[in-house]
């Protein structure tokens, strides 16, 4: 019989799925690395149990513990899953910028979720750095994860997804395109497609309001640069370790609109139910257009479900809020 023995076992091995409608303007193949067949409907699944099982080879999670994080929802999600097989708490803490999807998914699972407010310093004592820190020194025996940082987080993307998409494509990945948040992804499959052949280009997704392009490009961490912005999962206005730039080739910035009516198109032409890194993402490739060739192959990558997202990108309300719905996309 085949069977997995806990749903932790299902993690991994997503398909790859061809872009049709969207992309027909480009000259090359574009395929997705469809994220969202993870149990936790995100790449953060991957992430997630490498880090606790980092953490507990080498003492830092002991048993009956506490885990404690800071989150945009979908890596909360993952170290939740692991958490309820393996006998953990959790306690998440969110930005109110975060989808209300997202808080209600973490506390299904059994999480507590504790939420800041986004407009704050990242060193400001409300911030969700700061109190994710705060409540791991106040919680006995607990682990503060700390996705920006902890190098398992990069690696589980060495490990396992840069390896499934190099044999997906048997070898023939000539691009790979992803929105950037912790780095780990980029950096962890960008590492390794590079290893395989050091001639793929590896470009991230960056938002306006946040810092890792023009840091890229100059050296310099300009706080000009920092202001709200609504895309969620992408962008920072720190940087993480787990960003390798000597690993990215390139950046580009895509509005929060874009990223939004992207989200929207990409469920209406394409039949891909996901969640608003995608939107980004797609229209990011679009914008790279003159870098691609009729020979290439374009990886990019999916990080999440449509689910996490009814209430904001997929509702037409919240849409003409903020602006982002023009006639042409209704």
């Amino acid at each position: 019989m085949d069977y997995a023995k806990n749903i932790l076992e299902t993690i991994g091995n997503t398909p790859l799925v061809k872009l049709n409608v969207l992309t027909k303007e480009l000259p090359c193949l574009v395929l997705a690395k469809y994220e969202t067949f993870n149990p936790g409907n995100s790449v953060k699944d991957r992430m997630a149990l490498k880090m606790i099982e980092d953490a507990e080879a080498d003492g830092r999670l002991k048993p009956g513990g506490t885990i404690i994080e800071g989150t945009s929802g979908n890596t909360g999600m993952g170290l939740a899953l692991a958490a309820i097989v393996k006998g953990y708490k959790c306690v998440f803490v969110l930005s109110d910028k975060q989808s209300k999807e997202k808080m209600d998914i973490l506390r299904a699972v059994g999480a507590e979720v504790v939420v800041c407010p986004t407009n704050v310093e990242p060193t400001d004592p409300r911030s969700y750095y700061s109190v994710s820190k705060r409540l791991a020194e106040e919680t006995p025996n607990s682990w503060y994860v700390n996705q920006y940082d902890n190098p398992s987080n990069a690696k589980a993307h060495y490990e396992s997804t840069g390896p499934e998409i190099w044999k997906q494509t048997d070898g023939k990945i000539t691009h790979f395109v992803v929105g950037v948040g912790t780095g780990g992804t980029i950096s962890g499959v960008g590492k390794y497609l590079k290893e395989q052949n050091p001639n793929v280009k590896v470009w991230g997704i960056d938002t306006y309001g946040s810092v890792f392009k023009k840091y890229h490009e100059t050296g310099i961490f300009d706080e000009k640069e920092i202001y709200p912005y609504i895309t969620e999962g992408i962008g920072e206005d720190i940087l993480p370790a787990n960003v390798d730039f000597d690993i990215i080739d390139g950046f580009t910035k895509v509005t929060d609109k874009d990223a939004a009516v992207y989200t929207q198109l990409l469920a209406r032409k394409e039949g891909m139910f996901l969640g608003n890194s995608a939107g980004a993402v797609i229209k990011g490739v679009l914008q790279l257009k003159e870098h691609f060739s009729k020979d290439d192959v374009v990886v990019v990558l999916f990080h999440d479900h449509g689910s996490r997202y009814v209430g904001k990108m997929y509702n037409n309300e919240w849409m003409k809020e903020k602006g982002f719905l023009d006639q042409e996309i209704l």
